[in-house]
């Protein structure tokens, strides 16, 4: 059957809403320091609910609703889903405009659009499967992962902008109101956008011939009894809790390292490496019809980018220096490990079909946000007293998933795509 052409608005909408919810996660990670001049006194920052608490809620309630959404998405179809997770971003994100002052109220915002997060970040490979041929898959899941580093470099670079994060200048600590009041204007309009122009299939069925045969219980026994679906667990576990970690509390490391303004362009370059890779690296996946390869060659990469940061503090060098190591493995760490997302979603779908592709993506982004909350909440105690001993512990884990992802067999729908091309 021919493609439909309105796969790219359903792409297009999906990576707008997945955009937004991706700011929104990340709307005080890169100016933590003014945001606790502005909400001075409404917390203690000695306890779990400070200012970093706002990106690890998204986590916490990840572990909680993942499976909810990830059932709701493969029982009721993706525009089900979707449109629940739309409509909790277009009201919390409001809220959170209006409450910008109140920390309090910014919590509950945030734990609202935590909900939302689930019913849209673990439908990219549902949708990819539904709307687009084998051949486009990897692109397809590669474009709607390049929204979410899209929308968290925009939190990392613009946000500062929108905040005064000099702390030599008068107007730092403020502009919180602003910002929030941007973000969530956009976030309204991205949410009605999804809601109007959602459809669940080409031909409007709630399943279509590539979607899963098996249903959501038998489907997570099989998932989790995969040998190459629990090493791709482990790799998550490691990358993409690394990935939040650092992601969460990127002002924290840049002050650990000695880089004193809130300028949000450490977080900024590892999410324009991500960028760059997510557009690369599926597509070539997708050309070569390999995905273990790729998964090696991202995993290898991402190791001097994770010593870099782990360790730029600690060299002796000059401030200048340390600043430029920490910009370029950053934007190293990005490029590899931030492109291995989407190759791993569509892994992960292939070799567990015809398993529910929603349930393999969303139980990897469980993993990674488990692991992702227990590395935020060790580096924030006693106010990141054991920040640098976690950074040294990530750049350890990052050779355990390189080991990890040598014992990967390839894809078995790669290999049969291969065959079919041969002959």
């Amino acid at each position: 059957m021919k493609p439909s052409p309105y796969r790219w608005v359903i792409l297009t909408v999906f990576m707008l809403i997945t955009l937004v919810v991706s700011i929104q996660w990340l709307t005080h990670a890169a100016v933590v320091r003014p945001a606790a001049i502005f909400y001075k006194g409404q917390f203690d920052p000695l306890s779990y609910f400070n200012i970093d608490f706002l990106a690890l809620s998204y986590m916490l309630v990840f572990l909680i609703m993942s499976f909810p959404a990830s059932y709701i998405i493969d029982t009721y179809g993706i525009k089900v889903g979707l449109n629940i997770g739309a409509i909790l971003v277009g009201i919390f994100s409001l809220t959170k405009a209006f409450l910008a002052t109140s920390f309090t109220g910014v919590m509950i915002s945030q734990i609202g659009l935590a909900v939302a997060q689930p019913f849209i970040i673990n439908a990219v490979t549902a949708v990819s499967v539904r709307w687009f041929p084998f051949a486009e898959r990897g692109l397809a899941a590669g474009f709607a992962v390049l929204a979410q580093y899209i929308g968290i470099i925009i939190a990392m670079l613009v946000t500062p902008l929108l905040v005064g994060s000099n702390p030599e200048l008068s107007d730092y600590g403020s502009g919180f109101e602003r910002m929030l009041w941007i973000y969530g204007i956009i976030s309204v309009v991205c949410a009605i956008a999804l809601v109007i122009l959602i459809k669940e299939s080409p031909e409007g069925n709630l399943h279509t011939a590539d979607t899963n045969e098996a249903g959501f219980g038998k489907g997570m026994m099989k998932i989790l009894a995969n040998r190459d679906m629990q090493l791709t667990l482990v790799l998550f576990f490691i990358g993409l809790g690394i990935f939040n970690a650092i992601s969460s509390m990127t002002d924290r490391i840049s002050e650990s390292a000695g880089v004193k303004d809130s300028d949000g362009l450490i977080g900024g370059l590892m999410l324009i490496g991500g960028i760059i890779g997510a557009i690369i690296i599926p597509i070539l996946s997708d050309k070569y019809q390999k995905r273990k390869l790729f998964l090696v060659v991202c995993v290898a990469g991402m190791l001097p980018g994770i010593a870099g940061i782990a360790f730029a503090g600690k060299l002796n060098l000059s401030h200048a220096d340390t600043y430029n190591l920490l910009l370029l493995s950053s934007f190293v760490f990005g490029f590899f490990m931030m492109s291995a997302g989407p190759i791993a979603f569509q892994y992960a779908a292939e070799v567990t079909h015809p398993a529910p592709e929603s349930a393999s993506q969303g139980i990897l982004l469980w993993i990674g946000q488990l692991s992702g909350m227990i590395f935020v909440a060790g580096m924030s105690i006693e106010n990141n007293a054991y920040l640098a001993p976690f950074m040294t512990a990530f750049a350890l884990l990052s050779f355990v998933a390189f080991l990890c992802v040598l014992f990967l067999k390839e894809s078995p729908m790669m290999l049969s795509e291969l065959k079919e091309n041969q002959i």
